[in-house]
């Protein structure tokens, strides 16, 4: 099936690194992925499934930016973004700085760093946890390389190992 692509490339990517799942925590974070597979179900292109760790995976390259899957998504932590930007924040927690830490490993804990380190003012850290407006963001990777818990992530795997 030929599918028409825009330009500027969107693809879908989930604001959840599965870090409440890490070895040796039995919690959930309530903002995350609860990998039940609705996103899954939604897309027409394959381009989504719920990996090993149960955390909703994207597949870039068959992605098309349509939207079924955030739709889909019961907690609606899957954002579709402009590709020429491949910063992304992981993270949907919403709780402040020590209770998000004690959920997940790798947490946003609203602490700002990626706030004051941009230089383009495209991120704010909005309910404890840093978004990132495509529009202004450079792609220059500093607020990824400094993110102290590694919420922030270059999906293209440059500055940052591929998540």
């Amino acid at each position: 099936m030929a599918v028409k692509r825009r330009f500027p490339y969107r693809s879908a990517a989930v604001a959840c690194n599965g870090g409440c799942r890490a070895e040796g925590k039995d919690l959930q974070c309530e903002y995350g992925c609860i990998g039940c597979g609705a996103c899954e179900a939604a897309c027409r292109f394959d381009a989504i499934h719920v990996g090993a760790d149960g955390v909703a995976e994207v597949d870039t390259e068959k992605c098309i930016g349509c939207g079924a899957c955030t739709r889909a998504c019961p907690q609606q932590i899957i954002r579709v973004h402009e590709t020429a930007n491949y910063i992304f924040v992981k993270c949907s927690n919403e709780d402040k700085g020590a209770d998000a830490r004690k959920m997940c490993d790798v947490s946003c804990i609203g602490c700002g760093i990626c706030e004051r380190t941009c230089t383009a003012n495209a991120i704010r850290v909005i309910n404890h946890c840093a978004v990132i407006e495509d529009a202004y963001c450079l792609s220059c990777g500093m607020c990824a390389v400094n993110c102290p818990r590694h919420a922030i992530h270059d999906l293209a795997g440059v500055l940052t190992k591929k998540p």
